[in-house]
């Protein structure tokens, strides 16, 4: 007699974030950054107030593969409901869909649209559907499942849409009020973002940045270290740009795009693969039409002999070659380019085009010259497999928001196999800016984990922190004006460290061998020391003070006060008077201390007083 036991034992689904992890390893991909970020946001949403909190990680970092392996886990753990949700672009819910039902998980995902298919009498027991941020879509789904049971929410690129642009009004965005309704009557939320700082100043859903959950990168990772280093001696092939990009400027770009590829193709790999160039100039459809004909018509020269523009676009696709690889045979890797001109794909991603022509798959390569060209849809979230170059001259009229510009660093991601061959063609003032806006991100994390309770976020007169009506004003301190790390116990033998060199940046390496990296972060040292080596001011550490005489003007326990604790008295400016850099240790009467960093010039330090811990 057959066993029907058996098979309903089976149909109770279980090890399914067991059954990621080992798919994953069976492709040689490390997990550990993936467990720790999954084991981190398991335990921290038992005890998160309100029942949010936010995962953060470097842009194109793997966030993907992480949240498949969460949802495995939350659905192991007996949570019935997930939705995923994404920005508001076909490309993107497509392009995470299609990973999630490749990756095996069950129940298979589905998107909205099969999900109404379903008659209610008919729901699954277990539920993972995707949705756009869209009012139109949120209202049919909370419609959809309203019945069913609590709803855990992850919200990927949380920091976009979701986050209350009226939150100093009294009243709700449209977007945060439907996220809010779809995890109502006891549900949960965990935002996923490599931007977390408007979901901080803006107490969304009022998540507890004590809970955060840092997803590190993995090995193979190249990211904000890479890209923007601090010394600016980039590792990969940047090309300046004075002006504001013109069509020779993207046409010469185009060319060494073409060479890099047939050098790839030829010289590098074992067998052809489809190459990716990124064309971001502007968020203006009318403007992406004008990219695309500049593109297309170089393109098209190429396959046409008796074109007049044939024989000037294939001399510089000979010169590039001779210039980027004098070692190689400059008629080989042009050969390679004039014989493949025809099968160039140019794919324009906006809200226009037509997405049966360019298929489910547009950011993926399919030709070994693959250009593709768009604004705001690529700018976040969307991934670029094998690109290799972008042209990116979208200039700022005004200043350059972090969250925003962090997200359009396209080129981060595993691009360590061809990373000197791969180029970026940017403006000179947008490097720089966008190189700030990086420097000033990484400091700001470094608040976060260091345990602070509340992050610092920094900004200046080029660079916004997020979006100003995102801040919320009630608990938003916008002029602190000062930074700290994670707390230690305090040894009065640090004050001879510091009166051995009090101007020596030396004087912080060896505070931090004494302190440790969570108290003195090696990342705030080389940054001042680039900044002071790039003109930008003197060094003043000061000896250290207690706070004992503060009584409840400061906070004992949190070692911190909400005006700050390094006014003019403590930063000694008749002893000091160019210091520019201000670094003191503060510590209480329990022997327990801080270490704090101002800087005197242009410089904004943000903290939503709402999270600092008691």
């Amino acid at each position: 007699m057959l066993d029907l036991a058996k098979y309903k034992a089976k149909a109770k689904l279980a090890n399914r974030y067991e059954k990621q992890l080992e798919r994953l390893k069976g492709d040689d991909i490390a997990t550990g950054s993936i467990e720790a970020a999954v084991e981190g946001a398991i335990q921290n949403l038992t005890t998160a107030a309100n029942g949010a909190l936010v995962i953060y990680g470097e842009p194109q970092s793997g966030k993907t593969e992480m949240m498949i392996c969460l949802t495995a886990k939350l659905l192991d753990a007996g949570h019935k409901i997930i939705v995923h949700l994404m920005n508001d672009s076909v490309d993107l819910l497509s392009q995470n869909l299609r990973r999630f039902k490749a990756s095996g998980l069950a129940p298979a995902p589905k998107n909205l649209s099969e999900l109404l298919q379903i008659a209610p009498a008919q729901n699954p027991p277990e539920l993972v559907v995707f949705c756009k941020k869209n009012a139109r879509d949120l209202e049919k789904l909370i419609e959809r499942i309203k019945d069913i049971g609590k709803v855990v929410v992850i919200d990927d690129e949380a920091d976009y849409a979701t986050p209350n642009a009226k939150v100093n009004q009294g009243t709700k965005t449209t977007i945060n009020n439907l996220v809010g309704q779809l995890i109502s009557n006891g549900g949960i939320y965990v935002g996923v973002t490599a931007t977390p700082a408007r979901l901080d100043l803006n107490n969304t859903f009022q998540n507890d940045t004590e809970k955060w959950v840092n997803f590190p990168p993995h090995a193979k990772y190249t990211g904000q270290d890479v890209f923007f280093p601090l010394d600016k001696k980039a590792p990969y092939r940047l090309v300046y740009l004075q002006q504001g990009g013109n069509p020779q400027d993207a046409r010469d770009a185009l060319v060494r795009f073409l060479v890099t590829a047939a050098y790839m193709n030829t010289v590098v790999n074992d067998k052809e693969e489809n190459f990716t160039m990124l064309v971001h100039t502007s968020g203006r459809k009318l403007d992406h039409e004008i990219d695309r004909i500049t593109i297309e018509e170089a393109v098209h020269a190429l396959t046409e002999t008796d074109n007049d523009a044939f024989d000037d676009l294939v001399m510089r696709v000979h010169a590039a070659a001779q210039n980027l690889y004098p070692a190689v045979d400059a008629d080989q890797l042009t050969s390679y380019v004039v014989e493949n001109a025809s099968r160039a794909s140019l794919v324009v991603l906006n809200s226009e085009r037509d997405r049966k022509a360019a298929g489910e798959s547009a950011t993926e390569p399919s030709s070994p010259f693959t250009i593709i060209i768009g604004g705001n849809i690529v700018s976040r979230g969307v991934t670029f497999p094998n690109l290799l170059s972008m042209f990116f001259t979208r200039d700022v009229k005004h200043k350059l928001q972090q969250d925003t510009y962090i997200q359009r660093a396209r080129m981060f991601g595993a691009r360590g196999a061809y990373l000197k061959d791969f180029e970026l063609t940017i403006l000179t003032q947008l490097y720089a800016d966008w190189h700030r806006c990086f420097v000033f991100h990484r400091l700001a994390l470094q608040t976060v984990e260091s345990s602070l309770g509340s992050p610092v976020w920094i900004g200046d007169s080029k660079v916004a922190v997020a979006s100003d009506s995102s801040i919320d004003k009630a608990t938003v301190v916008l002029d602190k004006g000062e930074m700290s790390f994670g707390i230690f116990d305090f040894d009065a033998e640090l004050d001879q460290i510091v009166l051995g060199a009090q101007t020596d940046i030396a004087t912080l390496h060896a505070l931090r061998t004494k302190l440790g990296n969570d108290a003195l972060p090696q990342f705030l040292i080389d940054y001042i020391g680039a900044v002071m080596a790039g003109g930008g001011g003197t060094l003043a550490v000061h000896t250290a003070s207690s706070i004992a005489g503060y009584g409840d003007n400061a906070n004992q326990t949190a070692i911190s006060r909400d005006k700050g604790l390094l006014g003019n008295p403590q930063l000694e400016l008749k002893k000091f008077p160019t210091a520019a850099h201000h670094v003191k240790i503060f510590f209480n009467a329990e022997n327990r201390a801080r270490v704090f960093y101002k800087y005197r010039g242009s410089l904004q330090f943000i903290q939503n007083l709402n999270t600092v811990v008691t």
